[in-house]
C-alpha cells in the first residue's frame, strides 16, 4: 500500500493506492488474514486534522488553531489480530533507542522491531543510508553498521526468513 507516488511497482508487486491514514488502515486489515509476513516499514501520520474542509478555508481576522485527532494505530491493531503472521515494525527514535524499541515490540505484539536513532548522521530520513538494530521477540538483537537502505532491507528479510522458519510460516 502506498500513498501517491510516481514510482512504478516492481514486477510481481500489487500496488494498492491510498489517500489517507484511514484508507491505509482499511486496506491493510482487509488483506491481513491472508498474509504470512507483514512488514510495516513506514507509519502514516499519528495525527490528522479534526476538521477537513471541502473548500479553501478563507482567511479570518486573528490567528487560527489547528485541532488534531489521533489516527488509528495500524501496527497495534495487527498485533491484536495476529494469528500466524510474522509481524515486523519500525521504531524511529531520538533517545533511549533500545528501551523504546523493546517496549514498542511488546506493546504492539510484533515479532521484530527495526530501530534507529534518527539523530545519527547517515541514519533516518533524507539519506540513502541507515544505521539500525534489529530486535526479535526471542531476545536477540543485531546491530548493523551504516549501510545502504537496500542492504538493510536484505538483512531485515534474512531475519524475517529466520523467524518464519522457526514459526513454520
Amino acid at each position: 500500500m502506498s500513498g501517491k507516488t510516481n514510482l512504478t511497482p516492481a514486477a510481481g508487486v500489487t500496488l494498492v493506492e491510498i489517500e489517507s491514514a484511514e484508507d491505509m488502515y482499511q486496506a491493510v486489515l482487509a488483506r491481513y488474514e491472508e498474509m504470512n509476513v507483514v512488514i510495516k516499514a513506514a507509519a502514516v501520520a499519528d495525527y490528522r486534522p479534526k476538521t477537513v474542509y471541502a473548500q479553501k478555508m478563507k482567511k479570518q481576522p486573528g490567528d487560527s488553531v489547528l485541532e488534531l485527532e489521533r489516527t488509528r494505530d495500524i501496527l497495534a491493531e495487527l498485533g491484536k489480530r495476529k494469528t500466524h503472521q510474522v509481524l515486523v515494525g519500525f521504531a524511529a527514535e531520538t533517545e533511549n533507542i533500545q528501551e523504546n524499541a523493546l517496549r514498542k515490540m511488546e506493546r504492539k505484539n510484533t515479532d521484530m522491531i527495526v530501530a534507529n536513532n534518527v539523530t545519527q548522521a547517515g541514519a533516518g530520513f533524507g539519506t540513502d543510508t541507515n544505521i539500525v538494530t534489529i530486535y526479535t521477540k526471542d531476545g536477540r538483537s543485531f546491530a548493523l553498521p551504516q549501510m545502504s537502505k537496500a542492504d538493510i532491507a536484505h538483512k531485515i528479510l534474512d531475519a524475517v526468513a529466520g523467524i518464519s522458519k522457526t514459526a513454520g510460516v
